[in-house]
């Protein structure tokens, strides 16, 4: 007869986000992640697989919780600009809050640590940037539509250059003890969406 697990799996996944988040991928190990997650090894490998199946698990589950929040915030009715405009800021915010300082972003810093060597990981980070892209493109499109933003500007590019700029603004917030050239850096690219 089957054990049933004796564990709950998506809390693991989120402890394993965590840590990940917090260390890094090469900086864990998968004695760290029993330690954290309270979990035995066997039972890790029979849920989630090896470290780098677990990485990527948690890497799914990080994003899962972003694009959502993102979508409401440009679908809103009404002005598409004000929602960019909130959406960088909040980006910039987050990457100097003191209770996020150090962790930046887990898709910024899977692109930095794994995605140059494990093609896994650099279609996780490309799919999210697409999608953030996406996000961002449509909101502006829109934003032209409706005369807020002037006929001559072009929204994929822009979007383009936004998507940059958030990734810039988590690896700056990340090492960054001043919170000025993540705020400037923000208000100045702003500037190219009157």
């Amino acid at each position: 007869m089957a054990r049933t697990k004796e564990f709950d799996p998506d809390a693991a996944l989120r402890a394993a986000l965590e840590l990940f988040w917090r260390r890094g991928f090469e900086a864990t190990s998968m004695s760290d992640l029993v330690e954290h997650l309270g979990v035995g090894r066997a039972s890790i490998y029979a849920t989630f697989g090896n470290k780098r199946e677990l990485y990527l698990k948690a890497l799914e589950r990080y994003e899962q919780g972003l694009l959502p929040d993102m979508l409401r915030e440009l679908a809103r009715p009404g002005p598409a600009l004000p929602g960019v405009r909130a959406l960088v800021r909040r980006y910039a915010a987050e990457a100097t809050a003191a209770d996020l300082s150090g962790l930046g972003c887990f898709v910024t810093n899977t692109a930095a640590e794994l995605a140059p060597h494990d093609p896994a990981a650099a279609r996780r980070v490309e799919r999210n940037w697409d999608q953030l892209e996406a996000v961002l493109h449509s909101a502006l499109e829109r934003a032209r539509a409706q005369g807020e933003l002037p006929a001559d500007r072009d929204p994929l590019a822009l979007a383009r250059m936004l998507l940059v700029l958030l990734q810039g603004l988590r690896i700056v917030g990340k090492a960054s003890t001043d919170p000025a050239r993540v705020r400037d850096a923000t208000e100045q690219a702003l500037t190219l969406l009157d």
